[in-house]
């Protein structure tokens, strides 16, 4: 069983010496949760570990250097998964690992369905308190003990189509129309998605042109790869963020996270994509709105 009581052992980790997370909620289902520096620790009652977790990055299997990193980007393909209930409040659990993504950058999260011992409950979305990752259940249940997880692969696939499809978009004006940047976006699981650039004289007519080489771009097969820079780079190289509004946060060991487009396009972003843009449906551009001023709002579809 694991630690029950309210004391938490410390345990040193090699990622550095294991801190205390008080949660109300956990002490109440009797768990006892030690949070080291990269990592977290579920405790049997005598001290050894019964689960190294990280609620919202995952360990490598290096027994001396532990990465932090989304688990949906170091296992994109992992949509279905066990783990255990380590906090819970009616409607919202904290899992022990969690594959789905917490969305953001204009992103929608991923949705789940969650089987427990008493039933099924949908995860609807992601709500993140400091370094925690609270999954929204569409019932008002409390929930502990192991559970099973599998990840909405349609709607995880819509998305990665249409977060793909914004950064061939993204690159097309960038390059252009003299390395215009991105003011805002947004992702829907409906298979819409908007970008706004920071385009005061732009021909609307001209970005409606951009729906062909997009799908031309889509057509021609080019591998999406992920890396990771360090933060001075990403800051210092040209076009890497492209945003004016927000930039990918550096994940906790210092990198950005960067998605690359074949020999078309780089740049930092967070979010989920394709692995090859032949994978993608066609996109439409089903609208262009002038936004104030400066911004030319570009609405596009999957067809």
């Amino acid at each position: 069983m694991p630690v029950r009581g309210r004391e938490a052992r410390h345990t040193a980790f090699r990622a550095g010496t294991a801190r205390r997370w008080h949660n109300q909620q956990n002490e109440q289902n009797g768990y006892q949760v030690v949070r080291p520096s990269a990592a977290q620790g579920i405790f049997y009652q005598d001290g050894s570990l019964k689960e190294c977790v990280c609620w919202v990055y995952s360990v490598n299997s290096s027994e001396d250097i532990k990465v932090p990193h989304y688990l949906c980007h170091e296992q994109p393909d992992l949509l279905d998964f066990e783990t255990t209930v380590i906090a819970s409040r009616p409607g919202a659990v904290v899992l022990a690992r969690s594959a789905l993504h917490p969305g953001g950058g204009g992103q929608v999260p991923d949705a789940a369905t969650l089987t427990h011992a008493h039933g099924a409950a949908r995860i609807t979305g992601i709500a993140a308190e400091g370094d925690v990752l609270w999954h929204l259940l569409d019932e008002p249940l409390e929930l502990s003990g192991d559970v099973h997880v599998a990840i909405d692969a349609a709607r995880r696939s819509t998305v990665a189509q249409l977060h793909t499809g914004t950064h061939i978009l993204n690159a097309l004006v960038y390059q252009r129309f003299a390395g215009a940047l991105v003011t805002g976006a947004q992702i829907n699981a409906d298979g819409t998605a908007r970008m706004d650039f920071d385009l005061p004289e732009a021909d609307n007519d001209a970005l409606r042109l951009l729906e062909e080489p997009v799908n031309e771009v889509i057509r021609s097969a080019m591998d999406v790869r992920t890396y990771y820079v360090s933060a001075t780079e990403a800051k210092s190289t040209e076009g890497l963020i492209r945003s004016l509004s927000v930039a990918p946060p550096p994940t906790p060991d210092g990198t950005v996270r960067i998605v690359e487009i074949g020999d078309l396009d780089r740049q930092a972003c967070g979010g989920t994509h394709l692995t090859n843009t032949a994978q993608s449906r066609p996109i439409r551009i089903a609208k262009i709105e002038n936004k104030g001023r400066r911004n030319r709002r570009v609405r596009i579809e999957l067809v």
